[in-house]
């Protein structure tokens, strides 16, 4: 892979090679001929517009590897990191909708998920279960972690074929139906729970009448319940992304985490996530149980240094979070159309 004006490309052990010629994710360097004396704002300067030179270039790599890994800018605070999504252009999005507890940080600029950090958080694709989710995330170490807390990611496609070799019939059902996602907020957030943000945070509003509109923008219905709780359900949704730059199709679904039990009286006031079958038909154990694994087997984890930016494909890579074992840590999220 020829490399940028700027960029150097670099490997690191953790990083997966294919046979057709992707590597993931691709590291990307300070080239040696940039001027080190700069200074710390000038080399972020810099970056910005080696950024907006070379965007084409880079956009390929996302498009075909699923994400770049900048490592070694002088990138230190949410504003830097803001600075560095915007160069980009892509247009961004709010955490409109999103269920994991978060913190706005500066504008269109989110604390990763803030619910206890020494928590596993599954393998997703960002708001896959709203109608118009996010095609690039962006993330940024702020706080590199003691021990523990690496960000976990892996491509899609790759569950998708070999789930549809272990689970053919399965793979034909969701074809064929598709997802309904369901899932339970209350009043107010609950940061002990992975999916716990309340319906106020996630449609940023107090008023009912509001949540309902801004949730079926989103093609979600809501149906309040007693306590001010509400379910929240959309769907059938497809259960797969085709990729037309890649030609492949991904596993966009939530199928390896939420809730396959039915929705019923005795479970009904549990902060969840749930998943069935657009016919109503759950979805079998064992098929959760080996996408999980696959996603364990396949995935590549990243180590966190300070100062890092992230670029991550949503349509084609999944992602997730190993427990933090030793903080700090905090890691920055932006979310783009």
């Amino acid at each position: 892979m020829a490399t940028g004006r700027f960029f150097r490309q670099v490997n690191l052990p953790e990083q997966k090679h294919y046979d057709d010629g992707v590597i993931f994710p691709v590291v990307l360097t300070p080239n040696t001929s940039v001027d080190c004396n700069l200074t710390e704002e000038a080399k972020v300067c810099a970056f910005k517009e080696a950024i907006k030179a070379e965007k084409q270039w880079l956009e390929s790599i996302v498009d075909k590897c699923g994400a770049i890994l900048f490592r070694g800018f002088p990138i230190k605070s949410p504003y830097d990191f803001n600075d560095i999504v915007e160069a980009f252009g892509f247009p961004k999005m709010e955490y409109t909708g999103g269920r994991a507890p978060r913190t706005e940080v500066i504008s269109h600029v989110y604390t990763s998920n803030e619910n206890p950090p020494e928590e596993r958080i599954a393998f997703h694709h960002e708001l896959s279960y709203i109608q118009d989710p996010p095609s690039k995330l962006f993330f940024f170490c702020e706080q590199e972690p003691g021990k523990g807390g690496q960000t976990s990611i892996v491509l899609s496609h790759i569950i998708y074929d070999k789930m549809k070799v272990k689970h053919p019939e399965f793979i034909e059902d969701l074809e064929e139906h598709g997802v309904i996602n369901v899932a339970i907020m209350k009043e107010e957030d609950d940061v002990s729970n992975v999916g716990g943000r309340s319906w106020k945070s996630a449609y940023m509003t107090t008023d009912k009448k509001v949540a309902d509109e801004r949730a079926a923008k989103q093609g979600a219905k809501l149906e309040w319940m007693q306590g001010n709780a509400v379910k929240s359900s959309i769907g059938p949704l497809p259960a797969f992304r085709f990729d037309e730059k890649s030609q492949r199709k991904t596993w966009f679904n939530n199928v390896s985490y939420a809730k396959i039990v039915p929705l019923n009286d005795s479970n009904v006031n549990d902060i969840d996530a749930y998943i069935e079958l657009g016919n109503g038909s759950l979805v079998p154990d064992q098929a959760q149980k080996d996408s999980s694994k696959i996603m364990e087997d396949e995935c590549v984890l990243i180590s966190w240094k300070k100062g890092d930016v992230m670029l991550v494909n949503n349509f084609t890579v999944l992602h997730g979070r190993e427990p933090l074992l030793k903080p700090p840590r905090r890691i920055l999220v932006s979310l783009c159309k």
